[in-house]
């Protein structure tokens, strides 16, 4: 002890005594120190593990979550285009939903779930449009459902006109879904690859001024009477899940057998006090 205090060589002993044990410690201590890596090793991978899938879990959920504010963004969207559609056709209207589309090439129709039973004078030949145009029109109406052509198959015909100059024509159905076809126009017809064909209101069955379709081909055959005109719907008829029922005479159906005179209830509605007093002094006298 006298030396270790008073003298520097003990301590050096004691370092090199230190040097030659310490691999004896650490080989004593490995054990215990790979044994102590592994568990934490172990355990992180197996927190890892849990907090990937946890991770997993949450961005399945979060995208479902998205796809669907997504969807109901676009159908709000929709929503709000019908209802601007419904201010510019200035008609009584009522919103409906399709419910099955005839995949049949050559027949183009679809269901709506609007049918007689729901108390709201649906009837045949009654017009529908979307937010962007003329769909088509109703055939057969049953109690809980109708079904209805659009204005793309082949036995349908709409009376239209050209919305820059008016000249009046027929668009008619091909039985494809991008396509009209203007038949019974001269060759030199004023009408231009563009024009907007809007609804002529002939008929009386499409409200007046709603468009149609736009030009899209004009092909002119000196040989022939007719020029071959083509147009292309501006309704989204192979998207549009929601669509308007339009009542184009006011909130009563037209008279079957003429759709251009609104039932009787709907007349008395709108006749003047004037026209009714005229009409009982007329009686008295």
């Amino acid at each position: 002890m006298t030396l270790d205090h008073r003298t520097t060589y003990v301590n050096t002993l004691r370092s090199s005594i230190a040097v030659l044990v310490y691999p004896f410690q650490y080989m004593v201590n490995f054990p215990a120190n790979v044994s102590d890596w592994a568990s934490d090793s172990f355990s992180s991978r197996k927190t890892l593990q849990e907090e990937n899938a946890t991770l997993r879990t949450q961005n399945l959920i979060l995208t479902t979550q998205l796809q669907k504010l997504n969807f109901i963004e676009s159908e709000n969207i929709h929503l709000r285009s019908l209802l601007e559609s419904s201010k510019r056709v200035g008609e009584r209207i009522l919103i409906a939903e399709l419910l099955f589309v005839d995949m049949d090439p050559y027949k183009q129709q679809v269901t709506i779930n609007k049918g007689s039973a729901s108390g709201d004078d649906i009837y045949p030949g009654q017009p529908f449009v979307d937010a962007r145009g003329v769909m088509g029109k109703l055939i057969h109406v049953n109690p809980f459902s109708s079904t209805a052509i659009l204005i793309t198959d082949p036995s349908n015909t709409l009376p239209v006109q050209v919305n820059r100059n008016g000249l009046r024509a027929i668009a008619q159905g091909t039985g494809h879904q991008t396509r009209l076809e203007i038949p019974y126009l001269p060759n030199n017809a004023d009408i231009k690859v563009g024009d907007l064909l809007v609804t002529s209101g002939l008929g009386c069955v499409f409200p007046v001024g709603y468009p149609v379709a736009t030009i899209t081909e004009i092909n002119i055959d000196p040989s022939l009477p007719f020029a071959e005109v083509l147009a292309a719907p501006v309704a989204e008829l192979d998207r549009s899940s929601e669509v308007l029922l339009v009542w184009p005479g006011g909130k009563a159906k037209p008279n079957p057998a003429n759709p251009c005179q609104v039932d009787s209830e709907l007349k008395l509605e709108n006749d003047s006090p004037v026209e009714e007093n005229t009409a009982a002094g007329n009686k008295a006298s």
